[in-house]
């Protein structure tokens, strides 16, 4: 068996061990664990059952990332994106007013066309066209828009005549929600392994004692910590494409919007994980092959099938790749453990939603020290910056994306510069000036 696994996987030939690997393994999984509680948090947001969602998050992220594993053959673990859950159930769900069923169409369609574009050399193309801006843009403008739902379902930022005010200090679970954040950051400075799911673990055992508005403990222990899984086979292909083609006008932008954003997150992640292993950036191998992009996009429709957001590349693979990991066997290992992890569903279900929130705006706050690459000329800092004023002012991320790209595009008229206009922008700007006149009449 160790021969088998050395051959298949190729541990040898990229110098690394098997107990490397599986300490790898073990090392990316405390690191991206916090997502089964998250992820259901979020999307419980769209109407959906959060133990459902637990038993998706799981299937989600053991299919993904035994695809990455198995096929594409390297250290890269995939779970339901922290981005799009937010986009599945604030955007789409509420915002554009259509079913989960209809999301979960887009989240197909968007998974298909990144399948396709992985599959030719129209992806390089299009890097390489979009413009950086507004890559930086849509990072940090998500960022912000992750962090003011956190703010909100913390109980930190409440309803205003202003719009969102600071929450009273005399509740009990505010101050926790505070704590919780100021945690976040103490573990992430000490390079704490897995701070985040350790949070999670700490807010969870202090909502034992911590009341909340309703004067009971935040948390509520169930009556077993271990069960039996069971899969809602309702989520399985919950499609609605009636609905789907019905709202087309509206829907194409977010469904365009979720593919670009798995498309450069994926493509960043993968290859910063895979340059710090040593397997890509070289003049042997200067990009990653088809198959890690290929994978990416299957399990974001695998994803779909079974009933959960665009699963995608986790850039905590990276704490796997500093630990030693170089192969797929360290995502295998990643993905047994995630199929483990579905008999503890009692136990993930009984974690308050106070006790994801502050998550939710480190992760937010993360994503926005991205601003740090801002650059010097007015040009092209102006956009990003507007889209992420206009996210926090308005809750409204497409809003904000569709406003960014249309002043991208003015300003470079302005200015002349027509050779930067190219056909990407010019379809994009088309789109979402579509999505702006639409989204009143839904």
């Amino acid at each position: 068996m160790r021969s088998s696994l050395d051959h298949f996987f190729q541990i040898t030939r990229r110098h690394s061990t098997i107990p490397r690997e599986i300490s790898a393994g073990l090392t990316i999984f405390g690191s991206m664990a916090y997502i089964m509680a998250v992820n259901p948090a979020v999307l419980a947001g769209a109407g959906l059952a959060r133990h459902d969602m637990i038993m998706t998050t799981i299937a989600g992220a053991v299919a993904g990332t035994l695809l990455m594993a198995l096929w594409a053959r390297l250290p890269i673990a995939l779970a339901p994106a922290m981005s799009s859950n937010v986009l599945f159930a604030q955007v789409v769900v509420q915002q554009a007013h259509v079913s989960p069923s209809t999301a979960f169409t887009v989240v197909l369609f968007s998974g298909m066309c990144f399948t396709l574009l992985s599959l030719t050399r129209l992806r390089l193309k299009i890097i390489q066209s979009f413009p950086p801006c507004i890559i930086l843009g849509i990072q940090t403008a998500i960022g912000a828009f992750i962090a003011r739902i956190g703010l909100i379902s913390a109980g930190i930022a409440v309803p205003s005549a202003g719009g969102l005010g600071f929450a009273s200090l005399s509740h009990p679970a505010v101050i926790l929600a505070l704590a919780g954040v100021m945690f976040c950051l103490l573990l992430q400075l000490l390079r704490i392994p897995a701070g985040l799911l350790v949070t999670i673990m700490v807010l969870t055992l202090a909502g034992l004692v911590v009341p909340g508005p309703d004067g009971q403990p935040l948390t509520q222990l169930p009556g077993h910590l271990i069960d039996w899984p069971h899969y809602p086979v309702n989520m399985l292909a919950p499609f609605d494409f009636h609905e789907f083609f019905q709202h087309l006008g509206l829907l194409l932008p977010i469904t365009l919007y979720i593919l670009l954003s798995d498309f450069f997150d994926a493509t960043g992640t993968m290859l910063t994980v895979t340059r710090q292993a040593g397997l890509c950036g070289t003049r042997e191998q200067p990009d990653l092959p088809p198959r890690a992009f290929a994978a990416d996009g299957a399990a974001s429709i695998i994803g779909a099938l079974l009933g959960t957001c665009t699963v995608s590349a986790y850039l905590e693979s990276l704490t796997g790749a500093e630990a030693g990991g170089r192969t797929g066997l360290s995502a295998l290992v990643v993905a047994l453990l995630f199929a483990l992890s579905c008999f503890f569903w009692p136990l993930i279900t009984a974690i308050p939603a106070l006790a994801t929130a502050p998550v939710l705006v480190f992760v937010g706050i993360i994503m926005l020290s991205n601003l740090t690459e801002l650059p010097d000329n007015l040009e092209e800092s102006f956009p990003p910056l507007c889209m992420v004023l206009l996210t926090v002012v308005t809750g409204s991320f497409m809003l904000a994306l569709a406003c960014g790209m249309l002043l991208y595009t003015a300003m470079l008229l302005i200015r002349r510069a027509f050779h930067k206009v190219t056909p990407v922008i010019i379809c994009l700007d088309i789109i979402f000036l579509c999505y702006m006149i639409l989204q009143g009449r839904f």
